[in-house]
């Protein structure tokens, strides 16, 4: 999945971008996803899935055409990602995430240096900055077509096994062509686990444990041969 987010202040032009580029992308015969982050509650008010809604319970709402699912209580945004089927996430909003690239929306120049975290792909609006493409409504193909070269996601984990403090670090290598998102250590190990298509991020060292206790237990089995690709498929 290729994936960036769109970061801004206030009043900056964030979900004009957002909805920009999820036409663009999708003009591209590519499937998008979107993911808000905002300091309002998301049920609505006087509808029946706020009567519904009570601390500790998750709500289920199924339309003839969409459906949707209402936590109580916050989840991360990496967490929820094996339920997500698309060929390319926007995140509107999540200025601390620091796992994926950015699109910044700018106010003034001057905003740049406390949104750019060595994380930013480009600008998107009238303000630009030196060092980064600047993109707008007229140029939104071309953006659009940076996201699909350049936009990744990472797990996540702050691990620290890629040598980087935590993904934020790996992330800015990847942004300055430093490293590549399958260089991550979360990913590229000896153990896999993918759910609806999404690899999972993996802590190198529970990863270990877990494929050294599965190849244990596999030698005991008529027909297991060491060296030979393993598919274990477990339906929940």
């Amino acid at each position: 999945m290729k994936a960036v987010s769109i970061i801004g202040f206030k009043n900056s032009g964030k979900t004009t971008c957002t909805a920009l580029l999820a036409d663009a992308l999708e003009a591209r015969g590519l499937t998008v996803a979107v993911a808000k982050h905002t300091h309002h509650s998301l049920d609505k008010a006087e509808t029946d899935t706020a009567r519904l809604m009570k601390p500790g319970r998750t709500v289920i709402g199924i339309a003839e055409g969409e459906c949707a699912v209402f936590w109580s209580t916050r989840r991360h945004l990496a967490d929820l990602l094996p339920l997500v089927r698309a060929d390319v996430l926007l995140v509107e909003g999540g200025k601390s995430l620091g796992w994926l690239p950015r699109v910044l929306c700018l106010r003034e120049a001057g905003e740049a240096q406390a949104l750019d975290r060595g994380l930013a792909l480009a600008t998107f609006g009238v303000v630009g900055t030196d060092g980064l493409p600047r993109f707008d409504a007229a140029s939104v193909d071309e953006l659009a077509e940076l996201v699909t070269e350049r936009g990744f996601v990472l797990p996540g984990l702050d691990c620290g096994a890629c040598g980087q403090q935590d993904c934020a670090g790996f992330a800015r290598m990847v942004v300055a062509h430093q490293a590549a998102p399958g260089d991550c250590c979360s990913v590229d190990g000896p153990l896999s686990v993918t759910v609806n298509g999404h690899q999972l991020g993996l802590n190198p060292f529970v990863a270990r444990i877990v494929s050294g206790s599965l190849k244990g237990m596999l030698a005991e089995l008529k027909g297991y041969s060491p060296g030979a690709e393993v598919v274990i498929r477990l339906a929940e």
